[in-house]
């Protein structure tokens, strides 16, 4: 009980700081733009969401952390549709401000190609930059690996065009 009383405390404060203050105004066109040059590279579709605190709902339950947020990026994922592309090849990169936590979740025909090492190591350098104060940097090379590994297995031939299924520009609440 402790426990989850601390979590609604830290996620409550962190709510109080706007998101602007990571997330500038800058930093949402260039990342929207980023998104829209990588898709005309790959059939894949590209989703940013960054979230300041969770909901009360997932800060109540009784789990662990790192469980609440993992299915809080699974829901987004579905919410956002990014697994209703025509190649099943979406990402969804989460970032949880409050926990300074990272998730990526790949649409099950980007993932059976990808071994969950290369997620994870895209996350440690994402964490690394982040730690080190360099966000844009961070979430810049980590548009770039996602872009390179959808160009690997996705490629879109050279006179091939990729409707943009979903919107290009990061989610930011």
């Amino acid at each position: 009980m402790l426990k989850r009383m601390q979590r609604i405390f830290k996620h409550g404060w962190s709510g109080l700081i706007p998101t602007g203050h990571t997330m500038t105004p800058e930093l949402v066109r260039k990342l929207t733009q980023a998104v829209a040059a990588s898709e005309r590279r790959h059939s894949g579709e590209i989703r940013v969401y960054v979230e300041t605190s969770l909901p009360l709902t997932d800060l109540w339950r009784k789990a662990p952390m790192r469980h609440i947020m993992r299915e809080r990026a699974l829901m987004l994922f579905g919410q956002l549709r990014v697994w209703d592309t025509a190649h099943n090849n979406g990402v969804l990169i989460y970032l949880l401000l409050a926990e300074r936590a990272i998730e990526v979740v790949a649409d099950r025909g980007l993932n059976e190609q990808v071994a969950p090492q290369v997620w994870q190591a895209i996350v440690a350098r994402m964490r690394t930059a982040f730690q080190a104060g360099r966000f844009e940097e961070g979430l810049g090379q980590a548009l770039a690996q996602v872009t390179d590994l959808l160009v690997q297995h996705f490629a879109l031939a050279p006179d091939e065009v990729n409707p943009n299924e979903l919107p290009d520009a990061p989610l930011v609440n």
